[in-house]
């Protein structure tokens, strides 16, 4: 098997059909083996169905079915667990990642690079507010880490056997595909494309899930807000000492001790919400080591037709 395209599906029963079209319109020129392998994320429509039609039809067709919705990026790694190509295709189904690129993805490929990543030049019926969030969250992510993270990119890529081996081994609970990819290292390079409006239906990716995402990314990949809470605690401690001694010296040397309830509320309210901050922070991590220390199984599948190895 020379190629293999990983495609999670949540809820994408109107992109299906078109998506399995151009897929054969842009890999069947190529003349090579490939597999295509969709991962039903717990949708509620018609998306298996349509699914296990085209798999009856066509053997280079195969599913994964999920007991219930665990997550694109989970959808993503079950898929990369079971794909059997040297080169590896993550493509998602909404049409907002055109199959049109997967031929250029697989010449550079060719040329040596483990990863080849799809960059997006603009990004067409996104919000402004969403387009500049996810500005802001790559960049900052880059800046609180060690690990270079590729800007203004998403999971549309082509990786290598080897990059797949090495992603199994990394068993964390909350995955983040893009980051663990540029941990790894090996060549990487990327091609510009301009990124169109979803074919039809809307986005599972609510605000809350890029949140959570984004949460996910940061406390896998940087322990600078432990540091941060660390530092603030300092700070906090630093003024309250100050204070301390302003308070001993209205009291015994200018005699000016009068109760302050403005003063003591305010001092009340900032170390408590310094103190929140940092036992929320703190909380963040000790949650995800508890969920990897459970070690339980990171997806379950329903059904599926691809075949034990």
């Amino acid at each position: 098997m020379e190629l293999s395209v990983v495609i999670p599906v949540y809820n994408e029963a109107a992109n299906i059909l078109v998506l399995y079209q151009r897929l054969q319109q842009a890999i069947r020129p190529m003349a090579i083996a490939y597999e295509l392998v969709f991962v039903n994320d717990g949708s509620t429509d018609q998306s298996l169905a349509l699914i296990k039609q085209l798999a009856q039809q066509d053997a280079q067709v195969r599913y994964l079915d999920f007991s219930r919705n665990f997550g694109q990026q989970i959808a993503i790694s079950a898929g990369l667990d079971k794909v059997r190509g040297q080169a590896v295709v993550i493509l998602d189904g909404d049409l907002q990642d055109p199959p049109e690129l997967i031929s250029a993805l697989y010449a550079q490929w060719q040329k040596g690079h483990d990863v080849v990543y799809a960059r997006r030049k603009t990004r067409a019926g996104e919000s402004f507010l969403k387009k500049s969030t996810a500005r802001f969250f790559y960049r900052l992510l880059t800046r609180l880490t060690r690990t270079p993270l590729p800007v203004d990119v998403g999971d549309f890529r082509i990786i290598s056997r080897k990059v797949v081996d090495t992603l199994k081994q990394m068993p964390e609970q909350q995955k983040f595909i893009r980051g663990q990819i540029a941990w790894i290292g090996f060549p990487q390079t990327f091609l510009e494309y301009d990124r169109p409006e979803r074919h039809q239906g809307q986005s599972g990716y609510s605000y809350s899930k890029m949140i959570r995402l984004a949460l996910d990314g940061i406390t896998s990949y940087s322990n600078l807000p432990l540091k941060m809470a660390t530092v603030s605690g300092f700070v906090v401690s630093g003024i309250a000492f100050l204070v301390m001694l302003y308070t001993l010296y209205s009291r015994f040397i200018i005699r000016d001790y009068v109760p302050g309830w403005s003063s003591l509320m305010i001092s009340i309210l900032f170390l408590g919400g310094v103190q929140l901050i940092a036992i929320g922070i703190i909380g963040e991590y000790i949650s995800r080591l508890s969920e990897n220390v459970r070690n339980r199984p990171l997806y379950i599948i329903n059904e599926t037709n691809i075949p034990e190895k």
